[in-house]
């Protein structure tokens, strides 16, 4: 264990992770999900993605999302490719960074994308050699913690898969718990083997998103990705909830003491948007609950 980190980084993933595990809307309610989330002190969103419109609806007309988003200078707008057609596409859309996906568990990506991990690799390698070091290119390793396949992962394999990473030329790696397999313990474990300078990604399949989040801060990890409204969800994994999300973070975050930048307040009116918007209640905890800062009356 280490001291908890003075401040955290958060990536806002919800008009990109979230949203795709959703009904589509259209191009201008994301556009205005994107400029609200903006005005919340969010520095960097996972705005878009260039992926097959045929097989994400919901991600379709990313280059008209991005070309419409009135961006404030202070926000770092990205976005997911699978390929590097997609990362030629967003380059063009002049997106400020790129999310690309490899899985630590074969039987995963090859559901999710087709693809074995040795192929997910080389696209990693076109990807980077591509973009040259012109936008930063945060690799995101799926099913880090445990896959709903193949069980439990080698943190060994994780790390090793890390290093195999740098060297491919991310500019970052984070760890994402795709179908809620992770626990503390397991969180330490994996984090034994990779380092703290890593992202972490997490989902409430089973309902330890927050403690997992907790876990890696006192590991000193400073990098994580959360979802407005807890928005998200793995269709190749039963029961799977969505991605942490971001009010319940921010919420614990002002608790503890730990920076982040990010106005509670303007996110849960966020979430009353976002409700009508998708047509049902957001996942969130603090959205459903409210602050506890509202009722206390002493520290």
């Amino acid at each position: 264990m280490t001291a908890l980190p003075y401040e955290v980084a958060i990536r806002e993933v919800g008009p990109r992770d979230g949203l795709q595990a959703e009904a589509p809307v259209s191009v201008d309610e994301r556009v205005a999900l994107i400029e609200a989330l903006s005005g919340t002190g969010l520095r960097t969103i996972e705005a878009v993605s260039f992926v097959s419109e045929k097989a994400v609806p919901s991600m379709a007309g990313a280059a008209e999302v991005m070309a419409k988003l009135q961006r404030s200078p202070d926000v770092a707008y990205a976005a997911l490719v699978p390929n590097l057609r997609g990362a030629q596409a967003a380059v063009e859309a002049n997106v400020d960074g790129l999310t690309v996906t490899v899985s630590a568990s074969e039987t995963y990506s090859q559901k999710n994308t087709k693809r074995s991990l040795a192929e997910s690799m080389t696209s990693v390698e076109e990807i980077c050699d591509f973009i040259d070091e012109k936008l930063p290119v945060d690799v995101v390793i799926s099913c880090a913690f445990g896959s709903p396949y193949e069980g439990n992962m080698d943190p060994e394999a994780i790390g090793l898969l890390v290093r195999d990473l740098w060297d491919a030329g991310a500019t970052a790696v984070t760890l994402a718990d795709t179908t809620g397999m992770a626990t503390p313990r397991r969180v330490d474990d994996v984090i034994d083997e990779t380092g703290n300078d890593v992202g972490v990604h997490l989902h409430e399949t089973r309902g330890t998103a927050l403690v997992n989040a907790y876990a890696a801060l006192q590991r000193g990890v400073a990098r994580f990705d959360t979802s407005v409204g807890g928005l998200g969800g793995s269709p190749f994994a039963a029961g799977a909830k969505g991605n942490l999300a971001t009010e319940d973070f921010v919420h614990l975050l002002d608790d503890i003491g730990v920076a982040s930048g990010v106005d509670l307040a303007a996110l849960l009116d966020v979430d009353t948007m976002l409700a009508a918007m998708i047509g049902h209640p957001v996942a969130s905890n603090i959205a459903a609950a409210g602050p506890r800062s509202r009722l206390a009356t002493s520290p």
